[in-house]
């Protein structure tokens, strides 16, 4: 399946700082790590993972999405220039935000919609923060990872450099 065919690319985006966009035009041919995330989270301090996995591989095109969500126990209240602001001061965030968004039930985010319905075609919800997707260059779901799963993990990096 080429990247004009996947169900992901005309998903519409708005990222934190207000550009509207879809997921193939702010990620297209690139491999794509999507992931929810929260400030008041005990995974929180995978952002700085995260970062690093974005600063070493982003030059062969791997970007990272970050998507706050405040689904889960009221761990993203912040707004979003709050939440940016939080990332940038904490960890050196320099990897993308989207808006805050939903990830699970009738009001979550159409891209979430897509990413949880891998690998089986029923959706199945994320179970808490920091929970994981790659996408590969093509826009197809290659991997799905829990929120234990650190950025860094050879189990993860791995499968980046696969996609890669």
């Amino acid at each position: 399946m080429s990247t004009a065919d996947s169900p992901l690319n005309d998903i519409s985006l708005t990222l934190n700082d207000g550009t509207a966009t879809t997921f193939g035009e702010a990620f297209g041919g690139q491999v794509v790590l999507v992931v929810n995330v929260a400030s008041k989270c005990g995974f929180t301090p995978q952002y700085e993972g995260l970062e690093e996995l974005y600063k070493t591989h982003r030059e062969q095109g791997l970007a990272v999405l970050g998507v706050p969500c405040n689904q889960f126990k009221d761990q993203e209240p912040g707004t979003d220039a709050e939440i940016e602001q939080f990332c940038q001061v904490n960890y050196g965030v320099t990897f993308p935000l989207a808006r805050k968004a939903e990830v699970n039930g009738p009001e979550a985010h159409p891209l979430y919609r897509e990413l949880t319905a891998y690998p089986s075609g029923t959706v199945e919800d994320v179970s808490w923060n920091f929970e994981k997707f790659l996408v590969g260059r093509d826009g197809q779901v290659l991997g799905r990872f829990k929120s234990n799963v650190e950025p860094l993990s050879d189990e993860l990096v791995d499968a980046v450099r696969s996609a890669l």
